[in-house]
Formats: structure tokens, sequence, C-alpha cells
């Protein structure tokens, strides 16, 4: 699925006389005609801003159809407000928050005044969907309305995937609501990410003629230098040998990316028919791309009739006889009269509304005044002694694992105190699978738990999984992509929990992803260096460890974060996990930040604390207090 054309006309679809709604729209039982009016101009804009995403909508069961066609209506209507022409950008970007802002009430209403929203407000309490996650993509069209660049392909793909993928979860959460899920394939992660890639790609080729129009060429430097000339070229609507070059390589990059047949492999037949049937029609559209020529530069191409036909009309008795196979959950009907308020179902907040800050210790301790030049950007965590704890307390070891999360809660509170801005913390490592198999039912049961109870709901914490899916409990894996999915916008502590993870498993995935970008003609083997490498690593923004943490009296890495941790300041502590607390996180970086940090260079002077991170206020040495 794609974000909306920028060809796409700014004014949504209002006309007087609007065709028959479709039994879809008829089946919203007890709604009124207002109602059925904004699913109506939702499947309309839907239809005439892209006909193929139309097409794709048609291949899914009829009740689904009007909550999707208003997901598609309001990320067009975003996308609209973002392109608008002859208004200045920040007039732009103004307009898109104020959307947005508007949604933001919608929701706590129950209703909204502009069709669009009230469609989309309708369809998220009709399927409990969590709009929160759109948060991220709704900053970002507020963002396109300003110039974009783009270095490398890395920073492209960011961009691709604050737009798009929200939408997309969206779309896969209405499916799981419907007793229909879209199950991925733990094992094809990343083909998942490349089709998503290549359907993006595809799009901004598709565009090109309308974006360059705006002065905007959304392609990356990475790909545009191998082509001298191109990008000039581009911007000034010349065709040239170097653009053609440009546009046949990506088009054949693009191809590569959205044929990924194992994608589908173990999927519902009536959601794999959507899937491959979109992977069709994009590569019917790329051969519209390449066949357009010097015509690419000045209209949208379009592949044919007789080509879409050629894809759509087995498609669509194929996916009819899938879906009668299927029962589904009808929808609940909210009703206008729901309770005032935002509830935790639709909710959507801005950044930073409705956070709070981490409850106070107990003893009313503070965070220790760190100069900004000492204080790391990240802390890793082993989290050790929990089973030892618990014997040592006449306990099972279970018991020792559900005495670690007040813990960990402790030190994400502490975190945010004293302003770090990224603890991983390792939880479940590829090697606990040795563990006696209670213990290992106890250690996940936990982490089910913890996810199901959100402490961190109401801070500002982006959480995030490292790790393999691969004999995790689906269930837990849910709750894990959830989660970040929910929190992917916040902008405080990012906490990432390593569950199933090993690092030279991360290493080993890394270059396997880069064996195939190298065979996929993306990088170039005899070229590579440390940072093509860590592009690939499963989360490629994550930065080096400054310091390594371990408790539990043991002095050893354990496998963990090997790359990231190349150079960071060891710390080990005699005491249990359970027994820790923040005020044992300031021990630790106020212990690191006493350390001179070389990286092999000769040692020189300390850097001078003109600057103080955090709390302005006095704080006595955090080691000398009583337990």
């Amino acid at each position: 699925m794609t974000t909306p054309p920028r060809s796409a006309p700014a004014a949504l679809d209002t006309a007087t006389h609007p065709r028959k709604s479709p039994a879809a729209t008829r089946a919203l039982t007890g709604e009124d005609a207002v109602l059925r009016a904004a699913y109506r101009l939702c499947r309309r804009t839907t239809r005439q801003h892209d006909p193929a995403m139309y097409a794709l909508v048609q291949l899914m069961p009829a009740g689904l159809r009007p909550a999707c066609w208003a997901l598609w209506a309001a990320a067009t209507a975003l996308d609209d407000l973002a392109d608008e022409p002859d208004v200045a950008p920040a007039e732009r970007a103004a307009r898109v928050e104020a959307w947005t802002v508007s949604l933001v009430h919608d929701l706590a209403a129950g209703t909204s005044s502009d069709p669009v929203r009230h469609a989309l407000v309708d369809a998220a309490g009709r399927w409990r969907l969590d709009l929160t996650s759109l948060q991220g993509a709704m900053a970002s069209a507020r963002d396109d309305a300003h110039d974009r660049r783009f270095a490398d392909w890395a920073a492209w793909r960011a961009w691709c995937n604050k737009e798009v993928v929200p939408w997309v979860e969206q779309v896969r959460h209405l499916f799981e609501q419907a007793g229909a899920p879209m199950t991925l394939r733990l094992d094809r992660q990343t083909d998942y990410e490349r089709f998503v890639d290549g359907a993006q790609l595809t799009d901004v080729l598709t565009d090109l003629s309308t974006d360059l129009a705006q002065g905007l060429l959304l392609l990356p430097q990475e790909a545009l230098e191998p082509f001298p000339g191109a990008e000039e070229d581009l911007l000034q609507g010349r065709w040239s040998p170097a653009v053609a070059a440009l546009i046949t390589e990506l088009a054949a990059l693009a191809r590569r990316r959205v044929t990924r047949p194992a994608m589908t492999t173990g999927m519902h037949p009536g959601a794999a028919i959507v899937l491959e049937t979109a992977a069709g029609l994009l590569r019917a559209q790329l051969d519209a791309v390449e066949a357009a020529g010097p015509t690419l530069l000045q209209r949208t191409p379009r592949p044919s009739v007789v080509a879409r036909a050629r894809l759509l009309v087995p498609a669509r008795l194929r996916s009819t006889l899938a879906w009668s196979l299927t029962p589904l959950t009808a929808p609940t009907v909210p009703g206008p009269r729901r309770p005032k308020g935002p509830t935790p179902s639709v909710s959507l907040a801005a950044e930073n509304t409705g956070l709070r800050p981490p409850p106070s210790h107990p003893s009313g301790a503070r965070p220790p005044m760190i100069p900004a030049g000492r204080m790391p950007a990240h802390v890793a965590v082993i989290m050790d002694g929990n089973g030892r704890w618990a014997e040592q307390h006449g306990l099972q070891r279970s018991d020792g694992h559900r005495a670690g999360t007040a813990a960990v809660r402790e030190i994400v509170y502490g975190a945010l105190e004293i302003g770090l801005r990224h603890l991983t913390l390792y939880a479940f490592s590829t090697e606990n699978w040795k563990r006696d198999a209670e213990e290992i039912t106890a250690i996940l049961a936990t982490l089910q738990s913890e996810l199901d109870e959100a402490p961190f709901r109401d801070l500002d914490v982006r959480q995030r999984w490292s790790g393999r899916p691969d004999r995790l409990p689906e269930d837990l894996v849910d709750s894990l992509r959830r989660e970040e999915a929910r929190t992917r916008a916040r902008t405080g502590l990012t906490l990432t929990v390593c569950i199933n993870y090993g690092g030279r498993d991360e290493i080993t995935q890394a270059a396997a992803a880069l064996a195939r970008a190298a065979r996929e003609g993306e990088v170039d083997p005899d070229h590579l260096n440390e940072d093509d490498f860590a592009r690939h690593l499963p989360h490629p923004d994550m930065p080096e460890a400054d310091l390594l943490w371990r408790t539990g009296n043991e002095q050893r890495t354990s496998n963990f974060l090997p790359w990231h941790a190349a150079y960071a300041e060891l710390y080990f502590s005699p005491g249990y996990w359970p027994d820790m607390d923040r005020r044992d996180l300031w021990q630790a970086i106020t212990e690191y930040s006493r350390r001179q940090r070389r990286h092999g260079a000769v040692p020189g002077r300390l850097t001078s604390p003109d600057t103080h991170h955090s709390p302005p206020h006095t704080q006595p040495d955090p080691r000398h207090r009583a337990r």
C-alpha cells in the first residue's frame, strides 16, 4: 500500500449527486444519512485519487471496505494539504497541523463536521482502532510541506516508513479486529520491509512530474550520484541519457523489491490475494513508468485498462471465494451518544500532550548533575541475578523474574529523570532457551504481563524490541510490535528491550541483509565500510553504547550488543537485579562521567563542564543512601 499520489487534486469530491451507496456502506446499521454520505465521499476519494488502491480495497471483505476508504481518504486529505499549490510551505504545514489537532478533538467528541474525519472517527470507534500510531505519519505529512532531501537510502527509507507503515498497520489491525488477521510470517520481515520500499519507490517514480513541478526530487543522493548530471537535468525538466539510465536503474530496483513470492507463504488466502495483486499492479505501474520515456517528466503514467483487467478480473473471483470461507466479526456500533473525552482505543494525542513525568523516588532522591559533555547517550544493561535473588529469599526462580519488573520500571524512571536518550535492556537471550521450560514460560509470561499492563503508557518513552521472533509466542510478538507502533513518534527516552536476542545472531542477520543488498545491486562489495554494515543492522539508528552495565556480580558481556558496545565503558555491580533502583543507574552514570574516554587516541584534557545536564539542583553522591 502506498501513500496518496502527489498528483491528486487538492479538493475532495463533493458532488451533489453521489452514486448509489455500496452494500458495505448500507450495512452500517442504524447510522444516519450524514455518516453514510461521509463514507461515500471517502469511497469516491479513493476511487478518483488512486484507482489501483480502490481496486485493492475491493478485494477485501465488504464489511471492511468503508474503514479502508476512511483511512485512505484521511491520508489523502493530509497529503493534499501538504502539497497544496500556490500556498507557502509554512501555511501548508499549519493547515496539516490544524487538521490533525481537529482530529484529536473529533475523536474526543465522537463525531466531526468534516466528512472525512467523521468517517475516520466512526471507523476508529467501530473497529477499536488505536490511531495513536498515526501520529508520526501526520507529523511527517506536516513536514512534507517543506523541501525534503535524503543523503542515502537509509534516510529515504526512514522517511518512507514514517509516512507509510503506520497506515498499513491500521489496515492490518482492522483485519485482526474482524477475525481475519493478515498474518505476516515472522521469518519474512525483511521481505515485507523491502516490499514497502519498492511500493514507495514506484510511487515516487510515478509522481515524478508532479513533484518536479514543485521543485521536489524525492530520491536519495546515494541513488543520484552514479548518474552525473541527472539531478540537475531532472530539476530543470530535461530528459537526458543520464536521466534515462537513472529511471531504468530505479525501476528495476523497485521491481526487485516488490517481487517477493515468499511473502505470502502461510498467509490467509484472501490476504495473500490482496498482496499478490498489489505486487502485480505495482509491476504494471513500473511498466508504464519505463514506457513513458521523456513524457515521464510531463505527466503521470498509468497502466493500460487491458493490463489492469488481466490482473484484477481473476483476482476478484479468487478473493470472493477466499473470503466467503472466512466468518468475520461484525463491527460494534458506537452510536452518536458515546461518552465525551478521549478513550484509550481512539485517542490521538499531539506529540507531548497527555504525557506525564515519571513518579518521584519514595526517598525524594533526585538525579545528580552531570556535565553535558560527560553524560552517556546510550546505556545498555545486562539485568542479571533474578534467579539467584529468588533463591536467596527462599522463592522460586520465576518469582525473581517477576520481582525484576519493578527494577525495570525504576531504571526507566531514573533514565527519564536524568535525561538519558537511549536505554537498552537485555531481557532474554537466545542462549536462555537452554533453561528449564518452567522458568522460560515464567519469563515470557512476565514479559507479556508487563506489556499488557503498559506501565510507561503515559511517559515520554519510545519503546522498541530487538531480537528474533522465532520461538516466541505470537501474542508476545504482536504486543511488542504494537507498542513499537503506538510509541513511534515519542521523542524522549528510547527504550529497547532485547528479547530472544543474540549479538552474534544480530551480526549474522546484518551480514545476510548486506549480501542480499549486494545481490540486488544496492551496494558495491568492493567498497563496503562500517557505515554500510551498520545500516543493515536490525536497528540501524541505534547509537553506539557508551556504557554497558551488568548486575549480579558477573563480569562478562554475554553476547550482548557486540557491534554497538565495541567501545563501551564497562561497569559491573555486585547487587542482584531485583535490588536495583534508579539510584543505581545514577551511580553507574556518575562513574561513567569520571572516566576518560580515549577511543585509541592520546589522552587529552577532560572536557570542561561548562554546561550541566538536567535538573538544576544539588544532589549528594547517589552511592551514599540506605537500602
